[in-house]
């Protein structure tokens, strides 16, 4: 019985090496967590603990195999008593054997490194998200609801770095939006100053402007009309072309490019000559039509001043600018080459396209002179010709899309100086023509600007130093012309001019004015005596004059008595009517009265009657020099007399 025992406990060690009995005061084994890895047994210990526990049982059971017998076999074959049988139940239900032991443990440790691969995989997907959504914070400040305009600070540090297009562009939207609704969305504290200050900043940034032309271009638009004139400066305008009638006619024109591959359509209706190319597949201004004189490059703007000077058969006119020749040819058409007309020229270098083109036209009744036309007057005559055309020099902000840098190199000494000029050119146009003339007698002033000291300002300083008029340009389209901006005031008869702009005509900005001489007499003002004669117990009266710089009418006052050696100007108003009109003179404007109220007119007549009641300045020098020569004698009388009384 020992032996079979001993051979059971044999086999049972070699099959399963059964677990390490549990020691005195060992703490309880931990249970096993979920997803919980356990280092590995080494089984050299499990194998070394269960061979010390054989041996033991090997001497126990030497010493005590005679004395128990059969009684061993009993207790051993039970299942609560004999510890090794609860040792080999132990190890049965702990554990398998050592390959499904570790089979688990890969089995757990495979799960768990998933596990942990898909945690940091969600982990870096967020922070990836976060990543980019911080990424586009830097890149794209996010504006609030409410738009605020930029403090100083902000101000200095968008100038100490490259500007930023998008960043402007959106906030002269954004500046655009609160202004077409101020009352609701202005920014607390704000003024419509402050946000058209940062608008005009912005957009010469955006633009490239300089202050000085953004600012003046703002004074004169609404702010939405402004963006799209803006925009409209940016984009070129479309190629024009005019047909020329001494040598062909539209339809002709057209059958004849459209053949050659030239996309074409007529201008317009107010046009007849004109053409608008859209594109070519040939050199538009190297085609055998153009050399041989079929058509003329010309911008659509170009056509109106001839069109408003309306010129006849047989007159004699002057084109005071004439080139590179095409108004010049086109006035020609117009008067089937009957009739003369006067190309000038200042500039010698342009001489050579203008002669050219004439040739090229087929023009015949054409003079070309190069004089400097404040000039003119005296090499042609005055009151001489017909009609005259002055396409004045001018700042070219109209016709910014053909040339940018007019963005940064006019200023307001440039805008002054050119209208100088123009106003005394428009004096010698005016001079040249004959009011008398039957089928004549007009001035068409335009200018390839936009300006108003350029257009408005030059027209009416025109009608106050000569007797002209200003009548319609026969034009059924464009804008008419300023009345009144900001402190200016001018002629009510300004609403005849034109102004066409190319976000509205989609043609370059141009102004055209076309003036009628009603006398050969020029309007020149004379200086203020400087006495007034008034005999005893009248009143005082305002005399009124004409500044030359800046043709206002001015009020003066004066107590002194004014004599005169041929006659006396008696005054018999009482004071309250002279206190009334000088209220009524006082509210005078640049010479024009404010809307619905009466002023004396002071015409032709008025000012030819005040001339004769002056002397001449010979006359008076005379007069003065011979009260001078009297007081002398009579100084000499009174001290000839006191001598003799000593």
């Amino acid at each position: 019985m020992a032996a079979t025992a001993l051979s059971k406990r044999k086999e049972a060690k070699s099959q399963k090496p059964p677990p390490r009995k549990k020691q005195r005061n060992e703490p309880p084994p931990r249970k096993k967590q979920k997803n919980e890895s356990f280092p590995a047994k080494n089984p050299m210990n499990l194998i070394s603990d269960s061979d010390d526990m054989d041996e033991m049982v090997e001497e126990h059971g030497q010493l005590h195999e005679d004395q128990q017998g059969s009684d061993s076999g009993s207790e051993m074959s039970s299942d609560g008593d004999d510890p090794l049988v609860d040792d080999f139940l132990l190890g049965s239900v702990d554990g398998n054997s050592d390959g499904e032991k570790g089979s688990d443990l890969d089995s757990d440790s495979d799960e768990s490194d998933i596990e942990v691969k898909a945690r940091a995989d969600e982990e870096e997907k967020v922070r990836e998200e976060e990543d980019a959504l911080e990424e586009l914070k830097l890149n794209i400040k996010e504006e609030p609801d409410e738009f605020r305009l930029p403090t100083k600070e902000e101000l200095e540090e968008e100038a100490n770095r490259p500007p930023d297009l998008q960043s402007l562009q959106r906030r002269i939207k954004e500046i655009v939006r609160v202004l077409s609704n101020f009352k609701s969305l202005r920014q607390e504290g704000a003024t419509r100053k402050d946000y058209v200050e940062q608008l005009t900043m912005d957009l010469g940034s955006y633009y490239g402007y300089n202050e000085f032309l953004i600012g003046a271009l703002a004074e004169m638009f609404p702010v939405n009309e402004l963006m799209e004139l803006i925009e409209a400066f940016e984009k070129p305008r479309p190629i024009c072309l005019r047909t020329n009638t001494l040598k062909a006619r539209r339809r002709d024109l057209a059958g004849v490019l459209l053949n050659r591959g030239v996309n074409l359509d007529p201008l317009s209706k107010w046009s007849k000559v004109g053409l608008v190319v859209y594109d070519s597949q040939v050199p538009i201004g190297a085609t055998p039509e153009y050399m041989a004189g079929y058509y003329m490059l010309q911008s659509a703007s170009s056509f109106l001043p001839v069109m408003a000077l309306a010129p006849q058969e047989k007159e004699r006119i002057v084109d005071m600018a004439a080139a590179p020749g095409g108004k010049t040819t086109y006035i020609s058409a117009i008067m089937k080459n009957s009739g003369i007309v006067y190309a000038n020229e200042m500039k010698e270098s342009r001489l050579k396209s203008l002669t050219a083109n004439l040739q090229r036209m087929g023009v015949t009744n054409t003079l070309v002179c190069n004089y400097d036309g404040r000039e003119l007057p005296k090499a042609l005559g005055q009151n001489t010709v017909d009609r005259v055309l002055l396409d004045a020099p001018c700042s070219g902000t109209g016709v910014i899309s053909k040339d940018e840098s007019v963005k940064t190199s006019k200023t307001l000494e440039d805008i002054h100086k050119c209208a100088h000029l123009q106003k005394e050119l428009l004096l010698a146009a005016i001079d040249m023509v004959d009011a008398n003339s039957k089928s004549g007698g007009y001035i068409v002033y335009s200018t390839c600007s936009i300006m108003i000291p350029e257009n408005e300002a030059v027209i009416d300083y025109a009608l106050r130093k000569r007797d002209v008029k200003l009548v319609p340009c026969g034009l059924d389209f464009g804008r008419p012309g300023f009345v009144r901006f900001r402190e200016n005031r001018f002629h009510p008869s300004l609403e005849k001019a034109r102004r066409f702009y190319p976000h509205v005509q989609n043609m370059d900005g141009f102004f055209v004015a076309k003036l009628k001489k009603m006398s050969n007499s020029k309007l020149t003002p004379t200086a203020p005596e400087p006495s007034a004669t008034v005999e005893q117990g009248s009143e005082l009266i305002d005399s009124i004059d004409i500044n030359s710089d800046e043709g206002e009418f001015q009020r003066h006052s004066s107590k002194e008595s004014i004599t005169t050696e041929r006659t006396k100007i008696t005054i018999t108003r009482s004071k309250e009517s002279n206190m009334k009109k000088s209220r009524e003179i006082g509210k005078l404007q640049n010479g024009f009265p404010e809307k619905g109220k009466h002023v004396p007119k002071y015409t032709a007549g008025f000012w030819k009657e005040r001339k004769q009641q002056r002397l001449s300045r010979e006359e008076i020098a005379k007069s003065r020099e011979e009260k001078r020569q009297a007081l002398r004698e009579d100084k000499k009388k009174a001290e000839g007399k006191k001598r003799a009384a000593k």
